[in-house]
C-alpha cells in the first residue's frame, strides 16, 4: 500500500478553531480513508482532543500536535512573521518544509498565512515573488479558475504569464481537464485594447509554448460563460470581481427570500422549492479552499468563516492536489518560463 498522503492542520485558525474544524474533517471520515489521507492537527490538545472524543473513528487518522500559541484574526503579516514561530499556523506549514506533511491546510489570516508560507516554503522557482491566490468561479459548464484575486495587486507581463502556467496546471489537476483553455482578463477581445502589461503578457503566450491552449482575452461577462477553463488577471481587478460577485450573489439571495417571504404563497413557493435554492446557493457560492500557487509546497486556505463543510471541502483541495503531479508540472513550466529571460539577461550584459 503506498504512503499515506498527511495533511497538516491549522487547528486554531479561522472565527471557530476545533469546534468547527474537527468535526467538518470527522465528517468525511470515509473519504479520508478511500484517500489514504491522515492528519497532523496543530494547536491547544485540550481543545482538539475534547473534539475527538465525538469521533473516535476520525481520530485513528490524526495526530495532535500541541501549541498554546495562535496567530489572531487582525495581526499584520510582518508581525505574524516576527512572533510566528512555533504557532498553529508556523507548525502546519513548517510540517511540509521538514517533510511531515504534504499539504497544509489554514483558515486563519490570509496575510500571515502567506508571508509565512512564503518564508518556509520559498517559491518554486527563484525568479517568482510572491504566491498567486486562485479561486474557483461557477459557469454555465462547471467552474472556471481565476487568478490572481488579491494576493499581487501590480503585475507585469512575466507575472501574468506565471499565472497562466499556475493556472493550467492547477486547472488540470483538480478538474481532469488535459488542455485547460487558458485567458487574459481585458476590456476587450481586440489586439490593441487594454494596458502595456496585459497586452505583453498576451503577444508572449500567443508566441510562447507556456501553455498548451491559449485562447487570447475575454471580458468582465465571460467569467460566468465557461467559454475558457482559466482566466489570468492582476491581484487588484481580480479582487474586485471576486468581492463584487460574492456581494451579487448575497444581494440575489436575500431579494429572493425578501420577496418569497412577502406573501403566503411566496412562503409555500420557497418550501417546495428548498432543495432547488439550495442547490442554486452551492453553485453562486462555492465553498472551496483557495490554494496559494506558486509555492515550493501545497498551502490552501479555507474561508475564516467555513462551516464544518466548508473547512473539509478546502482540506478535499489539499488532498487532491497533494495526489496530483500538480506541483512537479507548475516547477517544470515555470523553469521554461525563465530561461528565456536569463538568455536576454546575457544577451544585454554582452
Amino acid at each position: 500500500m503506498p504512503d499515506p498522503t498527511v495533511i497538516s492542520i491549522d487547528a486554531m485558525g479561522g472565527d471557530f478553531g476545533p469546534p468547527v474544524i474537527v468535526p467538518g474533517l470527522a465528517g468525511e471520515t470515509g473519504h479520508w480513508r478511500a484517500k489514504n489521507a491522515r492528519f497532523l492537527l496543530h494547536g491547544d490538545e485540550a481543545a482538539i482532543s475534547a473534539e475527538l472524543k465525538a469521533a473516535p473513528e476520525f481520530g485513528q487518522l490524526c495526530e495532535i500536535r500541541h501549541t498554546d500559541r495562535a496567530i489572531a484574526g487582525d495581526e499584520k503579516p510582518a508581525q505574524a512573521v516576527r512572533r510566528g514561530k512555533g504557532t498553529s499556523l508556523w507548525n502546519a506549514v513548517e510540517a511540509i518544509r521538514d517533510g511531515r506533511a504534504n499539504a497544509a491546510v489554514s483558515a486563519g489570516n490570509s496575510g500571515a498565512l502567506m508571508a509565512i508560507s512564503k518564508l518556509i516554503l520559498r517559491m518554486a522557482v527563484a525568479d517568482l515573488e510572491r504566491p498567486a491566490f486562485v479561486a474557483p468561479w461557477p459557469s454555465s459548464f462547471g467552474l472556471t479558475t481565476v487568478l490572481d484575486v488579491g494576493a499581487n495587486i501590480d503585475c507585469d507581463a512575466h507575472r501574468l504569464i506565471e499565472f497562466a502556467i499556475m493556472g493550467a496546471a492547477f486547472h488540470r489537476a483538480m478538474h481532469g481537464v488535459e488542455r485547460p483553455r487558458v485567458a487574459l482578463l481585458n476590456v476587450g477581445e481586440e489586439d490593441q485594447k487594454g494596458h502595456e502589461e496585459v497586452r505583453e503578457a498576451h503577444r508572449l503566450l500567443r508566441e510562447g509554448a507556456f501553455v498548451a491552449d491559449y485562447r487570447g482575452f475575454v471580458e468582465g461577462d465571460d467569467i460566468y460563460s465557461g467559454v475558457v477553463d482559466v482566466i489570468v488577471t492582476d491581484g487588484f481587478a481580480g479582487n474586485v470581481a471576486l468581492k463584487t460577485a460574492e456581494g451579487t450573489s448575497q444581494f440575489i439571495l436575500g431579494e429572493l427570500r425578501a420577496a418569497l417571504g412577502a406573501t403566503l404563497r411566496g412562503r409555500i413557493a420557497a418550501v417546495l422549492a428548498r432543495s432547488a435554492f439550495t442547490r442554486l446557493r452551492a453553485r453562486i457560492e462555492p465553498d472551496r479552499g483557495v490554494p496559494l500557487l506558486g509555492l515550493s509546497g501545497i498551502v490552501v486556505k479555507a474561508h475564516g468563516g467555513a462551516d464544518a463543510r466548508g473547512f473539509a471541502s478546502a482540506v478535499r483541495v489539499a488532498v487532491d492536489l497533494a495526489q496530483s503531479d500538480y506541483a512537479a508540472e507548475i516547477k517544470r513550466n515555470l523553469e521554461k518560463l525563465t530561461v528565456p529571460q536569463q538568455s536576454q539577461s546575457v544577451e544585454k550584459l554582452g
